[in-house]
């Protein structure tokens, strides 16, 4: 039987999604509580990887087991066996074709900033504080010079992997909720530091160092070293992934976690 899973977690005691030697990972932690529940060991598959520090609300996964388990005993047991900073919300069954990340149409991020004078304390790990007044509709401006398919070489890591730059933006807004900004974001695919080298240059033009127009410049360059910096992980969340209706898998809308 194969199973479908959304996977909740706070990024900031881990080396990221994916098992790493050296590390805890939250991939390693969410197999060996399946294994329990299984009695077998069990390889989850996610539908995209996360870095140091960073958060997921909506992270989908996919494995199949053979063991004959209530989707209550999967839930319950794997919570029981995993550190309160991991979170299985649902299971369950889905059809032989699905692939957490194959099947993907989009996936969604939003970052968040906690935009005051002062730096936060209970919202150190889980906001990117940046201390100059951001204007918001500003950052608006900019971002739509990145909406649609762009060679998007200025706004991924060096180090990134990916066989094309290209990517398709679907979404991009800019929001502010008293002394919160939000960026959310929706693309096909994201590549390597994608969404934190955008949030990196619309907090920049945000705070009047460049003009909106900067965005788009920075995107003609396709060359990394002429884009801005790269913001912090702690403000970013794996939001929600969209899937074919066919597979019936639940989507994040809004989440109350993360405001």
């Amino acid at each position: 039987m194969k199973y479908a899973a959304r996977i909740e977690y706070d990024g900031t005691a881990f080396c990221g999604w994916q098992r790493q030697n050296h590390s805890p990972s939250v991939q390693e932690h969410v197999e060996k509580a399946l294994s329990k529940v299984a009695n077998h060991a069990i390889e989850i598959i996610c539908a995209g990887r996360t870095d140091t520090g960073v958060h997921g609300v909506g992270q989908i996964i996919h494995f199949s087991s053979g063991a004959e388990r209530t989707l209550r005993s999967w839930v319950m047991g794997g919570n029981a066996n995993l550190p309160k900073s991991i979170s299985i919300v649902w299971l369950k069954p889905v059809k032989d074709d699905f692939h957490a990340r194959f099947s993907a149409l989009s996936r969604s991020y939003r970052y968040v900033i906690c935009n005051r004078e002062v730096r936060p304390s209970f919202l150190a790990w889980r906001t990117t504080w940046e201390y100059r007044p951001l204007d918001a509709e500003r950052m608006q401006q900019a971002a739509q010079y990145l909406v649609g398919e762009h060679d998007f070489s200025s706004y991924r890591a060096v180090a990134c992997q990916a066989k094309s730059p290209v990517r398709t933006l679907h979404r991009l807004e800019v929001s502010r909720q008293n002394e919160m900004v939000f960026i959310d974001v929706e693309a096909n695919a994201f590549l390597h530091h994608m969404v934190r080298n955008i949030a990196g240059v619309l907090m920049t033009i945000g705070c009047g160092e460049q003009a909106p127009i900067w965005a788009n410049e920075v995107l003609q360059h396709r060359d990394r070293r002429l884009g801005g910096v790269t913001a912090h992980p702690s403000g970013l969340y794996f939001m929600s992934v969209k899937y074919p209706a066919e597979f019936e898998i639940p989507i994040v809308k809004n989440s109350s976690l993360v405001w």
